[in-house]
């Protein structure tokens, strides 16, 4: 549990950290370098391009993480019919407290001393549980921090090519790329910075890869009506329409979630079934 407990702490640390460093990167090298001469760079020159979407990008990915910390599941702890101080909590550690006194895929999560409805998992890079309020906000962010890790890629693999005059079109550039830096580097070929960017790129290779294999796992559970906690549990779950099932995550009004980091638009058609 200690373990667990530092590493709802370390884990969010280390995304703010990739974050900063991969901002600035983007904003004072990567950018910077695809500007021949910037008194006569067109309006809509590659370098503007892409720092307006990288910045499209990443203030998806940072609003939608801060609405999923915000926009936390609510404790349903204080009204249920769940007992009293650590009765709840031994209760729902072993499974003894009735199916009648609890609305169901409710789950007691321990790290946040809290029981909320349609538990999913809890998301140590965030520091909270994944439910029904905020289930959205954490796809969105899994969604655009994987494009802006690849965009990422993406550019340093541009910045990298021009700066050791290297080509990329054969596909195992890239996977000897790292063993054939280290050896430079080490001998003097190669400056730091060059090889800092080398290993954020399999960084953002990695976190990219990641972020979208959740992010599809995600999205298939949803079209099933089920959760990550429900399919561990074995728990069996109403078969729905899988039109109705995307509708209660994402709301009707899902395209204004897709382009801004938005607050739940999708609770109130949760709503109208709850009445």
């Amino acid at each position: 549990m200690l373990v667990l407990r530092l590493l709802n702490v370390v884990a969010p640390a280390y995304f703010l950290c990739i974050s900063l460093v991969t901002f600035v990167l983007q904003i004072f090298l990567f950018i910077p370098s695809m500007f021949r001469d910037p008194s006569i760079t067109p309006l809509f020159s590659p370098a503007l391009l892409h720092g307006a979407l990288f910045l499209f990008l990443s203030a998806n990915a940072l609003g939608n993480y801060i609405l999923v910390i915000r926009n936390s599941p609510e404790d349903l702890g204080k009204g249920l019919n769940l007992g009293k101080g650590a009765e709840v909590v031994t209760d729902w550690l072993d499974g003894s407290r009735s199916p009648g006194s609890a609305l169901p895929s409710t789950h007691f999560c321990r790290l946040c001393a809290r029981v909320t409805q349609r538990h999913d998992h809890h998301c140590f890079f965030t520091g909270n549980c994944i439910g029904s309020r905020n289930m959205r906000n954490f796809i969105m962010f899994c969604l655009y921090t994987s494009l802006a890790c690849l965009h990422s890629l993406v550019a340093g693999m541009t910045y990298i090519s021009a700066a050791l005059s290297m080509s990329f079109a054969n596909p195992l550039a890239f996977l000897t790329l790292l063993p054939h830096s280290i050896s430079q580097f080490f001998s003097g070929a190669l400056l730091s910075s060059e090889m800092f960017v080398i290993l954020m790129l399999y960084l953002w290779l990695g976190i990219g890869l990641a972020c979208a294999g959740f992010c599809c796992h995600q999205l298939l559970l949803i079209l099933r009506g089920q959760t990550r906690y429900q399919v561990r549990k074995g728990m069996v779950v109403r078969a729905r329409p899988w039109r109705e099932n995307l509708q209660e995550v994402f709301g009707k009004r899902w395209l204004l979630g897709l382009l801004i980091p938005v607050l739940n638009v999708g609770s109130d058609y949760r709503r109208q079934k709850e009445k």
